[in-house]
């Protein structure tokens, strides 16, 4: 279900790793979590600060993404970083596997999977933070496809008190990824495959035998769950929100535009809306240009994007 980083070829980046800055204070705690299906879990990290604190539950992005933001050969960090910063500013957070992916087992198969299964976990583990007398409030930060995941759960669940949208979709998931290979110079006629199976897909129709080539996203098994997820349009979805919404985007990222910022805050106009200057979809300070942009992914030592820390923690604590 990896979308951009199949066609950038990323599988084989290193790591981003931990800055080299001093880590801040804080303890970790194991969390599980039973769904009907198995056992979700996660990190509950604390800052070393008194009485109840706020915590933000962290909702990763597509593709076998853990909860620290790694993938199978491409070890980034990147939620454990951000977890990590908002600590230092005394912020809580809940960062966890989803459904197949790390620790996370569960008793179903791909071809069961739904969007709507993701977001049922998250709105789960929304009401386990709520119900805990150390957290203040509950903030839901969702990156990339975690956005719309996060958006689905607020919209259902009254304990969610506010939203967060990083590096988020402002249009249906179909349009992102023909965007995607188009951008990554995929050849013409994969293009044209991968247009006519989301064509088919967007009114619920399996295609039984994808190209090989495009095999990793559209094999028969991950259609069910695509299907489920072109049902939703982002800005859509926003719009139905009640609760203080932030919008965070960064101008580098190649993954995901700052039109699908402006799509999601134009769905939400009461939304408060980040536009990061230099950051780029792994949360890190990037280059424009795409070699160098892609570069990023493998250099260890680069910190998340200290803007974007402190728009999401100013908003979490002040909204």
């Amino acid at each position: 279900m990896r979308l951009i980083l199949s066609f950038l070829a990323l599988a084989g980046v290193l790591s981003l790793g931990l800055a080299a800055s001093p880590a801040p204070s804080f303890t970790e705690e194991t969390v599980t979590q039973t769904i009907p299906v198995g056992t979700i879990y996660g990190t509950l990290m604390l800052p070393a600060t008194s009485g109840p604190v706020p915590v933000a539950l962290i909702v990763a992005g597509s593709g076998p993404t853990d909860r620290n933001g790694n993938d199978p050969g491409l070890t980034g960090d990147m939620y454990r970083k951000l977890a990590q910063a908002l600590a230092a500013r005394g912020i809580a957070t809940l960062r966890y596997d989803k459904r197949f992916i790390g620790e996370s087992v569960v008793k179903q198969t791909e071809t069961q999977l739904r969007l709507d299964d993701y977001v049922d976990d998250a709105a789960l583990l929304a009401d386990r933070l709520a119900a805990d007398p150390r957290f203040s409030s509950v903030t839901i930060v969702g990156h990339s496809e975690g956005s719309l995941i996060g958006i689905l759960a607020a919209g259902r669940d009254t304990h969610i008190a506010k939203v967060v949208t990083l590096e988020g979709a402002g249009r249906n998931l179909a349009d992102i990824v023909e965007e995607q290979v188009t951008d990554a110079h995929a050849p013409p006629g994969i293009i044209a495959e991968i247009v006519s199976y989301d064509k088919d897909l967007r009114k619920g129709i399996i295609v039984p035998s994808p190209d090989p080539a495009v095999e990793g996203l559209y094999r028969p098994s991950v259609q069910p769950y695509l299907i489920s997820e072109f049902r939703y349009d982002p800005a859509v979805e926003i719009a139905k929100l009640t609760q203080p919404v932030l919008i965070v985007q960064g101008t580098h990222d190649i993954q995901v535009q700052v039109k699908d910022a402006r799509l999601l805050a134009a769905g939400n106009p009461k939304a408060v809306l980040a536009i990061v200057q230099g950051m780029n979809h792994v949360l890190v300070d990037a280059p424009a240009d795409r070699a160098g942009n892609i570069a990023t992914y493998s250099q260890p030592l680069l910190p998340v994007n200290a803007t974007m820390v402190a728009s999401i923690a100013d908003f979490i604590r002040l909204h």
